[in-house]
Parts: C-alpha cells; sequence; structure tokens
C-alpha cells in the first residue's frame, strides 16, 4: 500500500515540535511520510529527528508585504507540486491564507487551523480589514476550518469568513497528561508564587500583573510576581527588555528568562495567571492546570474555555487591574488544602477536555475521511 503523504505548514518550527509532537509521533507511527513547512528555528532540527522531513521556509509572521505575500504564495505552490502530498495541514494567518490557495491551485485536498484571532480582530485598522477580505477568499477552498474555541467560531461565522458546513471546534491542542503532571511542591519559604509564561507582550495583559503586583505587594510583601517568556519579539504589541528591567529595579517582578522546560518553573509556582486581552486557547494555561495549579485568567475568548469559574481558577474582567488584585488576594488567602483541591479539579477538568489523545483521535478521523 502507498505511503500517504502530509505536508504541515506552520510559522515557527519550534510551534510543531512543542505543541503538537504527540500528533507527530503518532501520524508516523501509523505510517504517514510528514513533511514540516517552517521558517528555520533551533526545532527544525528536532523534528527531522523524529523522522519528519523538513523545508526551511522564511516567513515574516507579522510582515504585510504584499510582494512578500505573493512570493509565498508561489514558493508554497511550487513545493506542494514537487511534493504531491495526498493532504495538506494549515497553521497560523499567512499558512491558512496563502497555503490555502496554493493548495487550492495545487489541486491538493487541506484544512486550516486558526490558532487564535490575534491583531486581526483586537484591532480595526486597514490591515485588519485586508485580512479579514484574505481570509473569506482563502477559507472557500480547505475542506474544513477547525478553530480552537467557540468564540472565535462564531466571529468568523458572524463576518461570513467561513460557511457553517466547514466550520469545526477543536478543543485546544491537547496537551500530554503523563508529561504535565502534578509535582511534589518544594518546602514552604513563606512566599507565595504568582507566575505569567507569555512571551512578552502588552496585549497578553504583562502591565495589567506588574501593576496588580505592585498593589498587591503593598499588602501581602510575601507574594512574588514572575514573569517566563521571551521579550523583545517581532510583534506590535512588544514589551523591550529595558522596560522589564527598570520593573526588576523597583522591586515588582523577577523576570525567569526562557526556559526549554517550564515544568519546573510550573510546579514552584502557586498560582499561574495570564491577563490576555484575546487568546486562541492559551497553551500554557492548559499545562499549567494539568499540573494542578489554579488559574487565574481573564473572561476573553480563549482564555475563559480554560477553566471552570470558582472550582478551578478565577475569572477577571479583561484590563481591569482592581480585579485582578481582588482575585490575587482571593488565592493568597485560600489555604494550602484550597489551593490543592482548586489545582486537582483543574487537573480533572483539563483530563475531561484537553487530553492529547482527544485531540488526536479528531486529526485520524479527519484524515481518513478525505484519504480513504
Amino acid at each position: 500500500m502507498k505511503q500517504k503523504k502530509i505536508i504541515l505548514v506552520a510559522n515557527t518550527a519550534w510551534s510543531m515540535f512543542n505543541f503538537r509532537h504527540g500528533l507527530l509521533s503518532r501520524l508516523i507511527n501509523d505510517g504517514y511520510h510528514l513533511t514540516i513547512i517552517a521558517p528555520h528555528d533551533e526545532f527544525s532540527d528536532k523534528l527531522r529527528k523524529m523522522r519528519c522531513a523538513v523545508v526551511d521556509l522564511p516567513m515574516e509572521a507579522k510582515g504585510t508585504n504584499p510582494l512578500q505575500d505573493l512570493k509565498l504564495i508561489h514558493t508554497l505552490y511550487r513545493l506542494y507540486q514537487q511534493i504531491a502530498p495526498d493532504f495538506i495541514v494549515h497553521y497560523t494567518i499567512k499558512p491558512n491564507i496563502y497555503g490555502s490557495l496554493a493548495a487550492k491551485w495545487a489541486g491538493i485536498p487541506s484544512l486550516a487551523i486558526t490558532t487564535g484571532l490575534g491583531y486581526t480582530f483586537v484591532n480595526d485598522n486597514l490591515v485588519a480589514k485586508v485580512a479579514r477580505s484574505l481570509y473569506k477568499l482563502a477559507f472557500r477552498f480547505p475542506k474544513e476550518v477547525w478553530f480552537l474555541n467557540e468564540d472565535d467560531r462564531q466571529v468568523f461565522l458572524q463576518h461570513q469568513l467561513v460557511s457553517q458546513a466547514k466550520a469545526v471546534l477543536l478543543h485546544g491542542e491537547g496537551v500530554d497528561l503523563a508529561h504535565f503532571s502534578p509535582r511534589a511542591q518544594p518546602a514552604p519559604d513563606g512566599k507565595l508564587r504568582f507566575l505569567l509564561i507569555a512571551r512578552m507582550l502588552w496585549d497578553k495583559g504583562v502591565g495589567e500583573y506588574v501593576e496588580a503586583a505592585r498593589i498587591v505587594r503593598q499588602q501581602y510583601p510575601q507574594a512574588v510576581f514572575q514573569l517566563l517568556g521571551a521579550c523583545g519579539v517581532a510583534n506590535p504589541s512588544v514589551i523591550e527588555r529595558e522596560q522589564i528591567a527598570k520593573w526588576e529595579q523597583a522591586g515588582l517582578v523577577e523576570y525567569l528568562g526562557t526556559t526549554p522546560d517550564v515544568r519546573p518553573v510550573i510546579a514552584n509556582a502557586d498560582c499561574v495567571v495570564l491577563p490576555s486581552y484575546r487568546e486562541g486557547i492559551p497553551r500554557t494555561m492548559i499545562e499549567s492546570a494539568a499540573m494542578a495549579k489554579p488559574l487565574i485568567v481573564t473572561d476573553v475568548p480563549g482564555c475563559r474555555d480554560v477553566l471552570i469559574p470558582d472550582q478551578t481558577g478565577l475569572l477577571c474582567p479583561v484590563k481591569d487591574v482592581a480585579e485582578l488584585v481582588h482575585c490575587c488576594g482571593k488565592i493568597i488567602n485560600m489555604n494550602a488544602e484550597q489551593i490543592s483541591k482548586m489545582g486537582g479539579a483543574g487537573r480533572a477538568f483539563i483530563a475531561s477536555k484537553f487530553d492529547e489523545q482527544l485531540v488526536i483521535a479528531q486529526y485520524l478521523k479527519t484524515l481518513d475521511r478525505y484519504l480513504s
């Protein structure tokens, strides 16, 4: 029987390795030949070691140069013709738009996965309007368009960017529950640690988090506010390292930089916080809840999907520092048993809704539908 070939296209090799490792392993074990097309980064070779073919394709995730974008369509079209896959999966805005068009012209069935709406829908400027028009054009062609939360799916339907029949809900990217499992808490040292894991962007609510830290620490000096994630990234909402250094000097936060393995940092935290303005599905919050940590998240699309309010964590209105301070105070005033109970309920909730095996099953069923 001829080996089925699948291409997966994303804006980083990092996301393919870290978010979809279990999926890729399963597809390889099931006999699929996988080609990953993504800009080169430190994870490209790790994907090769997994037995994926990798094509390093330069792609400006947030660039808006129309000539560059036309070149991207042409390059993808040529690659699709050359590799001749049986099916193509696209992730994130540029692969979704330009890859879907290239796949159509190459005559190859495809699937588009919208991992989050990002600046295209948070803003209403010219770039956002152009992006919506391009989505409407491109999303006529994939077999299905998947969304990581129901709010995003409804936005696309309300803007008439995708047909109802094609718009499918996928509950996040899934989490490996054995890999992200509860660990023994370090010995108490009198401190209570809040942790925010994200790229350092204003849109992630980092500013509100730091301002809440300023207020909370006046009343509860034992509270520690940590930041984990890359700064200086290419994004309109970027926070530079110099700004974080000022917060550190003022004694407001501890900046932990980046790490290839977030688990020890999560294990050391008492509560994980994400005051983001909008998400697809916040991966780090799913991982933190799987490790039995209570969450504080904003009541916005994506974030509200990862907890049960007051059972597995706390919901806070977006851009509301006073309420974020109130939520932090609630966690500080819980005893160890209450925090443990909230964390345990969080892991059970994640297992019921975001187990990686449920997500992989949806992929396999879809591939079987279009390839059999």
